[in-house]
């Protein structure tokens, strides 16, 4: 396993006596990302290059033979960084973001080409379309608060919080009529948030669907969704919350939780942050998650429960970054190719894990770049 690049150029500043206390503070981080017995590698004694190198190489190894899986620097958890370090770490330290190895050597890179664009792609942002029983569509990201469609006597709104609300003859629906139930998308490159009648909250990630009506009323509050979303659901505990999506079933009162059922991803996940669900696989084999505890459904139908699930990484969307732990290449970029709205060819061998977190709001070539500097494969936009 090799030193990067730019650490033995700090290394070799360090050396010259050049080196800023910021990027000694790098070094060190870097250090500690793969290190757990030891909290700095550069200290204010005196070690030559070589020694510092050699130490170096000796605690990669130890723990790639420990792990032998991936080394990499743990996604930042319940503490913050200063800004200014941030700023540094992005800027500065970048290589730090992602870290990958083997303990096979690779005697050529992965090459993976994103087809079909020209030049940079911008990143994705609130899109979505909404889609009326009667087949209409209203492009919500461009419409305005306010009556945004009136067909006959029934008129929508769109109010600040994000409600759509809707009015028969000036009366607010209260029915729970078939003929309003609406449908918001939103297509790759977009994402959403959505406030339904019972004050549920819906964050939409790109190329997804939630299937809703006007309004809630019986025994139950229904929604079916396509893709991902995450849901801040609204406590009824007279009328149960139920999520389908694809060949699974969520139920729940009142919850945090994220479901990701794209068609292209081996399996169903639910991951609860808050509450309890009850999750269903065909409306069969049952299952009830607490909080931090994931639910996997694949294509058979068969439930397997994740007991410590990284729910971090499970709504990083939402928080504006993509997050990984031991992620293969082929997950991270089904995900780019949704936000970016791009679509990728493989070359090579394309088995490589990676962990940390990247950001959503930079252009696709950035997160390329930063992929890049692992070492292990190379893009080209065209």
């Amino acid at each position: 396993m090799q030193i990067p690049d730019n650490i033995l150029v700090l290394i070799e500043k360090y050396h010259a006596g050049s080196i800023t206390a910021e990027e000694k503070d790098i070094i060190n981080f870097w250090y500690r990302s793969f290190n757990d017995s030891e909290v700095d590698v550069i200290t204010d004694g005196n070690q030559t290059v070589e020694n510092l190198k050699e130490r170096i190489r000796e605690r990669l190894q130890e723990s790639i033979q420990q792990e032998n899986k991936i080394i990499a620097l743990k996604p930042f958890r319940k503490r913050q960084l200063p800004a200014a370090a941030i700023l540094l770490f992005l800027i500065a330290g970048s290589y730090l973001i992602f870290f990958s190895n083997s303990s096979k050597q690779r005697t050529t890179r992965t090459n993976i080409t994103a087809v079909n664009v020209k030049d940079d792609i911008a990143p994705g942002g609130n899109k979505a379309l909404l889609t009326l029983t009667d087949g209409s569509v209203i492009v919500l990201d461009s419409a305005s608060i306010g009556t945004i469609i009136q067909q006959g006597n029934i008129k929508v709104e769109k109010l600040k919080n994000g409600l759509l609300a809707y009015t028969i003859n000036g009366k607010q629906v209260t029915e729970n009529d078939q003929a309003f139930y609406n449908t918001i998308s939103t297509p790759r490159g977009g994402q959403y948030q959505v406030t339904l009648a019972d004050g549920t909250q819906v964050w939409l990630n790109a190329a997804s669907s939630i299937r809703f009506p006007v309004v809630f009323t019986g025994i139950e509050r229904k929604v079916e969704i396509t893709g991902e979303a995450y849901f801040e659901v609204a406590k009824n505990k007279a009328m149960p919350f139920k999520v389908k999506a694809a060949t699974s079933e969520v139920e729940v009162l009142g919850t945090h939780f994220n479901i990701n059922a794209y068609d292209d991803e081996s399996s169903t996940k639910t991951t609860l942050l808050e509450g309890l669900v009850k999750v269903s696989a065909n409306n069969q084999t049952q299952k009830i998650l607490n909080p931090g505890q994931q639910s996997g459904i694949n294509k058979e139908g068969k439930i397997i429960i994740t007991d410590h699930a990284d729910t971090e990484e499970a709504v990083a969307w939402i928080n504006g970054r993509f997050q990984y732990k031991s992620a293969d290449i082929k997950t991270i970029l089904r995900q780019i190719s949704r936000w970016y709205d791009v679509d990728v060819e493989y070359k090579g061998n394309v088995n490589i894990h990676f962990t940390g977190q990247l950001p959503r709001n930079q252009n696709v070539s950035g997160i390329f770049e930063k992929l890049e500097l692992t070492g292990e494969v190379n893009f080209k936009i065209e």
